[in-house]
């Protein structure tokens, strides 16, 4: 009886925040299927009083546009930091240099620029190399930004692998490429599950940087749905149909791929 009791007073806070969690997407949710004269303050708990498909038809058609857009941008930014954070990881933990020590908080010191601190010489920068109002120069800033954090990652995820390989591989003749490359990355799968999911997350998310750096041609899905609202009339049913399918692909992917993302952490990803 103890037993049950100690996981009922064990389950229940975690059941009572994981409800307070999930409220704001319960009111997007309903919201998003009410007909626009139920829309209010004093209404915004109950259930709608049918299933109303116009709010998302309308929704996707004015976010159909960008989410190609967001698409171009989050596919190569994880991507390249990933492999990137990748190599670092390896040098970092495995092939130490001079200065080593000091490289590595210095790197780690980019997690902890505000975006805000940099917006004014970022836009200076891009519009000198003629990247400014274009994808590419969002997906170089999220790439650069994303750095720190997959360096991190895959630093600890290496550092817990027994450098008796590094040694063996290094007897046998191999270089540092090859080291990492026929060794080092075969076994990487969990920690690229965690920096791809994370990095998918912050870049398809992002709005600051994306509605600074890019033009509307080329907004993420992110800047469109702020532009959703009309300049008298708010259609919060509308809105709310766009916040949900905005939000649908970064709630896929932890849907599905949550269990393997919290075994790359598990794995060593995250420890330090």
């Amino acid at each position: 009886m103890s037993l049950r009791l100690n996981r009922l007073l064990l389950y229940l806070p975690l059941i009572v925040i994981t409800l307070f969690f999930l409220l704001p997407l319960y009111v997007v949710v309903v919201t998003s299927f009410k007909s626009f004269d139920e829309v209010s303050l004093q209404r915004m708990w109950q259930l709608p009083s049918g299933i109303n498909f116009d709010n998302f038809r309308l929704a996707w058609e004015q976010l159909a546009p960008h989410l190609w857009n967001s698409i171009k941008l989050v596919v190569p930014a994880a991507l390249l930091s990933s492999a990137l954070g990748s190599l670092n990881g390896f040098v970092l933990a495995k092939w130490k240099f001079p200065g080593a020590d000091i490289v590595f908080p210095a790197l780690l010191f980019g997690m902890f620029i505000p975006y805000q601190a940099v917006l004014i010489p970022l836009v200076q920068f891009m519009r000198t190399i003629d990247l400014y109002g274009g994808l590419p120069g969002l997906i170089l800033t999220h790439v650069i930004y994303g750095i720190p954090i997959t360096t991190l990652t895959f630093r600890n995820f290496y550092a817990a692998i027994p450098s008796e390989l590094i040694e063996a591989a290094r007897i046998d003749g191999a270089g540092m490429l090859q080291t990492y490359w026929n060794i080092l990355l075969p076994i990487s799968i969990p920690a690229f599950v965690v920096v791809l999911i994370w990095q998918f997350t912050a870049a398809w998310n992002d709005f600051l940087f994306a509605v600074v750096l890019t033009n509307p041609s080329n907004w993420p899905i992110t800047v469109a749905l702020n532009n959703m609202a009309g300049s008298q009339i708010i259609q919060w049913n509308v809105q709310m149909a766009g916040a949900f399918l905005a939000a649908l692909p970064t709630l896929l992917v932890y849907i599905f791929l949550g269990r393997y993302f919290l075994r790359g952490m598990l794995a060593g990803a995250l420890k330090g």
